[in-house]
């Protein structure tokens, strides 16, 4: 597949205007759009954790090896990792390897499972009113006061790597919030 993508006429959200067919698909076929599920959800606060400091082309590119290094991102599965599962996981090229970034990973299944808590209702619970599409990128917050409960009681109930402004990039990357600008011709996302 080429990673070039061609001009094809559509407006979309400033940070999607890119020569990158991977991060172009990105934006107008899962960023916004409404993911509800466990593992789904699971996957993508993980994803946005190792994300962090980082171009999340990046994670785009590692997303598969880190589906094959994380099984799936079975909630069980990764629970249960040992010192071995670590050292195995250090030791992957295929993902972004750093020590704090997976011992999170691994402690954040656990506290689901520890807690028995369903993230998706967990998560989808800190999910703002509607609000009109932003007109620019100045307009889109990095934090807000959803994404800061929601980081506060992620921490308190065993979460890590998970602060306000990574909070808010999951609530963005999965239609908890609307931020396709205005002009973007993404259609809003059906009401959850």
């Amino acid at each position: 597949m080429t990673e070039i993508a061609v001009d094809d006429g559509r407006t979309r959200c400033d940070w999607a205007q890119t020569s990158s067919v991977l991060y172009r698909d990105y934006h107008d076929q899962e960023w916004g759009r409404v993911l509800r599920g466990q593992v789904a959800l699971f996957e993508r606060m993980s994803l946005e954790a190792f994300q962090s400091g980082l171009s999340w082309l990046i994670i785009l590119r590692k997303r598969d090896n880190f589906r094959k290094a994380f099984d799936g991102f079975n909630l069980k599965k990764v629970a249960a990792y040992t010192n071995a599962d670590v050292a195995r996981l250090m030791a992957d090229e295929g993902i972004v390897r750093n020590r704090a970034k997976i011992d999170a990973t691994i402690a954040n299944a656990r506290a689901v499972l520890d807690q028995q808590v369903n993230l998706s209702d967990l998560l989808w619970s800190y999910a703002p009113p509607s609000r009109p599409r932003p007109t620019t990128l100045a307009d889109v917050p990095s934090i807000t006061p959803e994404s800061q409960a929601m980081a506060k009681d992620l921490k308190k109930r065993g979460f890590r790597f998970v602060g306000p402004t990574t909070a808010y990039a999951l609530m963005q990357a999965t239609g908890m919030v609307d931020d396709h600008l205005v002009t973007c011709f993404v259609p809003p996302a059906a009401a959850a």
